[in-house]
């Protein structure tokens, strides 16, 4: 009985020590904590943003001007009173200084080469 006694207690104190959760691996489990917590806030931001987004395209809470903006944008499209500036894609310069030498036959063979403009 007694060798019973000594030899759980031996198994206790090892486990208190040098087991799964004794004391030299309580620096791992605090570093694995400090990850999870990191993590955990990571994809809490991540939540917050996608739950944003899905509040923006609530149909209740959708501002005109900015439906508007993406579906003009999306469909190259423009409205009458809008103003359009050209670039030029290989300087990124607006081309707005070229209108006054540029016919209207030449600027629509510019707009329709380019259907991004």
């Amino acid at each position: 009985m007694t060798v019973a006694l000594l030899g759980f207690q031996f198994y206790l104190g090892f486990s208190a020590i040098g087991g799964q959760f004794g004391m030299e691996n309580r620096t791992q489990i605090l570093l694995d904590i400090d990850q999870l917590k990191a993590k955990s806030a990571a994809l809490q931001a991540e939540i917050d943003d996608y739950q944003h987004r899905a509040t923006l395209m609530d149909p209740r809470r959708l501002d005109p001007d900015i439906v508007t903006e993406r579906a003009r944008a999306l469909l190259n499209m423009a409205n009458a009173d809008d103003i359009i500036v050209m670039v030029d894609k290989t300087t990124g310069e607006p081309i707005s200084s070229k209108f006054q030498e540029l016919t209207t036959d030449e600027l629509t063979a510019i707009i329709e080469a380019d259907s991004t403009l």
